[in-house]
């Protein structure tokens, strides 16, 4: 038996690194996906410790938000310089060192002895979370190629989410254990080790690695392009580059980056999911031990299993968008999102009115798994009609939005809590101020669809535009 389990480990670790591409790329794909991991580990130690610091520190459900939305708020602001920095300096660096200054910020949170003090230390994080979008988003389109865009984006973002229950869980078991302030430092020790292992193994690539012009002398061009190429279909003038991105400032490139119809739509599209995700990391446990009245065992059960669904959606519908491409369906990169949204909101539904933790368990795993499969072919549109020189200029004007939408989405929802059950702490507010939510993501369904029609000729258009400037 001893002599087996290594080998068994070892098979298992195999057929992984194959699934993921061989080691090289197995290697990079997990190491962007421990930065958003980390990142989300955050905001789920916030939500796992709620009841803590409502007794540390005296506070009520909108401070907790506020605790939440302080980073995404910074963020928000210290993402324009960043996008600026990313698209101009090395890209590795930049990330190590952010990951560092992270850890030290959640250090000095868990040493508050007030609520300010640790509010304080909130918002210094959120200077540095900013970093993650433009910098993941940039590496990620330099160093894979454009036909595996989706799939590959699927599995990094596969972080956000095993981030986001990480902390959930075993944050909540170590507040319950220890204290909330050894969640706090034990999240930060895994930063510091993240930093070094991304300083070390994570390989910088030349701007434009993948372009068009590159792929196509060695792969064939992208399913995508190559489709938009065969049908004939036009570069939408408003969507071209007049000018070498290089030099382009930052209001003339989010001028351009705004330009671009497709864009737009995914940007706001991607702003309102992230904004349902954010209320429910938050006020999830919170939300489900009042409702389903389950305990920390039942918590420890429940919280990995709705982490599975979600994890499955990232890791199938991009994989499954670029199928549909590769056989011709030249939009599923907005289609695949567009029915995911909707798909979730009808699926929360029923698990949202029913009391019984049971019945609501797979509806929230096909939740979850639908809500979280909208990402991965919405990052990679992202991608396919901005040119590669903006790319983390355009991934900053997107984080601006969806942290807001992250930063808004916790504090909104503590306080309508509070206006639908004041004083009430059986978790009645919360069961509303969810139900209410639904009906953004039912929207983000109808938002997408317009995208079908605009995305083949803003593909088009960044397809010219890369042709015109190769060497940005």
């Amino acid at each position: 038996m001893t002599a087996q389990a290594p080998r068994g480990w070892g098979r298992a670790v195999d057929a992984l690194t194959r699934r993921l591409g061989g080691p090289r790329q197995a290697r990079v794909v997990l190491l962007l996906a421990c930065v958003l991991a980390l990142n989300t580990a955050d905001s789920g130690v916030i939500g796992a410790i709620v009841e803590q610091l409502r007794t540390s520190l005296h506070i009520d459900n909108t401070q907790v938000g506020v605790l939440t939305a302080a980073p995404s708020l910074v963020g928000a602001v210290a993402t324009v310089p960043v996008g600026m920095l990313t698209d101009r300096v090395p890209r590795v660096p930049l990330l190590a060192g952010s990951i560092v200054l992270w850890s030290a910020a959640m250090v000095v949170g868990g040493l508050a002895t007030s609520y300010d003090w640790l509010l304080t230390s909130r918002v210094a994080l959120g200077a540095v979370t900013a970093t993650a979008g433009p910098t993941v988003a940039s590496l990620t389109g330099d160093l894979f190629p454009h036909r595996e865009r989706a799939g590959i984006y699927g599995r990094i973002l596969a972080g956000e989410l095993i981030g986001a229950g990480f902390g959930l869980v075993v944050g909540g078991n170590v507040a319950a254990a220890l204290s909330w302030r050894v969640s706090f430092w034990f999240v930060a020790v895994l930063g510091l080790l993240l930093a070094a292992a991304v300083w070390r193994l994570l390989p910088e690539p030349g701007r434009g690695a993948q372009g068009p012009a590159r792929a196509d002398a060695r792969d064939g061009a992208e399913a995508a392009q190559q489709a938009v190429d065969e049908s004939g279909v036009q570069p939408r003038p408003e969507s071209l580059l007049h000018t070498d991105p290089s030099r382009m400032t930052l209001p003339q490139a989010a001028k351009h980056v705004l330009r671009i119809r497709t864009n737009v739509i995914i940007i706001v599209a991607s702003a309102i999911g992230y904004f349902f995700f954010a209320g429910l990391r938050t006020f999830a446990i919170v939300f489900v031990q009042h409702r389903y009245g389950v305990g920390r065992a039942e918590l420890s059960l429940l919280v990995p299993v709705i982490g599975l669904g979600a994890l499955a959606g990232v890791l199938t519908a991009g994989r499954l968008a670029d199928r549909l491409v590769r056989r011709g369906r030249v939009a599923a990169r907005v289609l695949v999102p567009s029915a995911a949204y909707t798909a979730s909101a009808l699926l929360f539904l029923p698990g949202l009115l029913t009391t019984s933790a049971w019945l609501a368990m797979p509806l929230f795993f096909l939740a979850a798994a639908a809500l979280a499969g909208a990402n991965p072919p919405l990052d990679a549109v992202r991608l396919d009609v901005v040119h590669f020189g903006l790319w983390g200029r355009a991934e900053s004007i997107r984080t601006i939005l969806r942290m807001l939408g992250e930063a808004v989405a916790p504090v909104l929802f503590g306080w309508l809590s509070g206006v639908f059950a004041p004083g009430d702490h059986s978790g009645t507010g919360l069961d509303r101020v969810f139900l209410l939510a639904l009906i953004p993501l039912l929207v983000n369904g109808l938002i997408l669809l317009r995208a079908r029609r605009s995305y083949p000729a803003d593909v088009a258009a960044a397809m010219e535009s890369e042709r015109r400037f190769t060497a940005a």
